[in-house]
């Protein structure tokens, strides 16, 4: 499967993957640390997840979402 980035404004950014089943978020927290997280529905063939965690940096954030999208793209 593939992912869409489908919403970005400056300190958040969103993807969502092609089945509709799962989107990954990237934003800034208020005291400059960033958060991504992971959200799997339970429709989706793999069965429901959600995982979040933080980062110091956009570009540490940013690396996370994508290690992300990449393994959880694939159907089980």
């Amino acid at each position: 499967m593939s992912w869409t980035e489908r919403d970005v404004r400056g300190a958040r950014a969103e993807w969502e993957r092609s089945d509709g089943n799962a989107t990954i978020r990237l934003r800034e927290l208020p005291g400059g640390t960033w958060v991504v997280r992971l959200d799997r529905l339970f429709q989706a063939p793999e069965g429901a997840l959600y995982r979040r965690e933080t980062a110091a940096t956009r570009e540490e954030a940013s690396a996370l979402a994508a290690a992300w999208r990449e393994a959880y793209d694939a159907e089980p």
